[in-house]
């Protein structure tokens, strides 16, 4: 199926990005109006845009039935800064209702259950319940039009960082095990990052990758081995040297699934790449060349 965006309704639309670009991360945002009014809620188009300068970006859409502002657009216009509460699991209900549509200088904080803390250097107040709550001042507002849908990027520098202690590891370094995030999905769906959902990829920062496009073809080929599993392999920085692969072939299990064939090999390969043993895997995989 192929889509042109500008037949679909907003409804349609917004259901099919919010959807298929998940999980977001969720930018808890508190404002105060130019009569000291706080609001607080939650919006999804939001990221880390840059660490020198640190800069969050967040967008709040205009309303999809009139194209009219919400309440932080208006805000951060009146009194531009922002304090941006990270959101957990042990907070997403409560942060869940505040994105109820309350009247404006309603107190999403008292609709919420949530407890502000005076901030550091900017007017609006943070959330206690929150672990990790970056103080902002905006440095700008893009509209990005003026219909219902709309975004508007709301570019806000970072100017304190408040961190619960509780998060953190033994070396003082953020946590994410301890964090326990929650993300949005689409319609009323989020994910949780518990440990059994985190899994780790070497990154290919301080060596170069040989690519997948250097793999044997009977590798490259494989009718066993994943994507991922090719990822894996052609993060290698070269194919494993000649007594690593001698040592490999006299393993009683690579000798067994020799006899048996290629996809036996394949299969055994496989097992090491899950065990993170990814030199001894292509080591594996090399022995069954054609």
């Amino acid at each position: 199926m192929t889509l042109d965006p500008n037949a679909l309704d907003t409804r349609d639309l917004y259901t099919c990005l919010s959807t298929a670009v998940a999980p977001r991360p969720i930018a808890f945002a508190s404002t105060v109006d130019a009569e000291g009014r706080i609001n607080l809620s939650p919006f999804s188009y939001f990221n880390v845009f840059s660490t020198t300068p640190p800069i969050l970006v967040f967008s709040p859409i205009r309303r999809g039935r009139d194209g009219s502002a919400k309440d932080t657009l208006n805000n951060v216009h009146a009194v531009p800064e922002v304090v941006i509460n990270i959101v957990n699991y042990a907070m997403v209900e409560q942060m869940s209702l505040t994105s109820t549509e309350y009247p404006t200088g309603v107190n999403e904080f008292e609709k919420g259950g949530f407890t502000p803390l005076a901030s550091d250097c900017v007017r609006p107040p943070r959330v206690k319940e929150s672990p990790v709550s970056f103080e902002c001042r905006v440095d700008q507002v893009i509209p990005l039009g003026d219909g219902g849908g709309a975004g508007n990027l709301v570019v806000a520098r970072v100017v304190r960082i408040h961190i619960d202690e509780s998060v953190l590891d033994d070396k003082g370094q953020l946590d994410t095990r301890k964090l326990d995030l929650v993300a949005r999905m689409g319609g009323n769906d989020y994910c949780r990052a518990t440990p059994a959902n985190l899994f780790e990829i070497p990154k290919p920062l301080r060596t170069l990758g040989q690519g997948v496009d250097q793999l044997p073809a009977h590798i490259r080929e494989s009718t066993v081995l994943t994507g991922n599993n090719l990822g894996r392999l052609g993060n290698l920085e070269k194919l494993p040297d000649e007594n690593l692969r001698r040592e490999v072939g006299e393993w009683p299990e690579v000798i067994a699934a020799r006899e048996t064939g290629t996809e036996a090999l394949h299969r055994l390969a496989q097992q090491y790449l899950e065990a993170g043993q990814t030199e001894e895997a292509l080591a594996v995989l090399l022995h069954a060349a054609p």
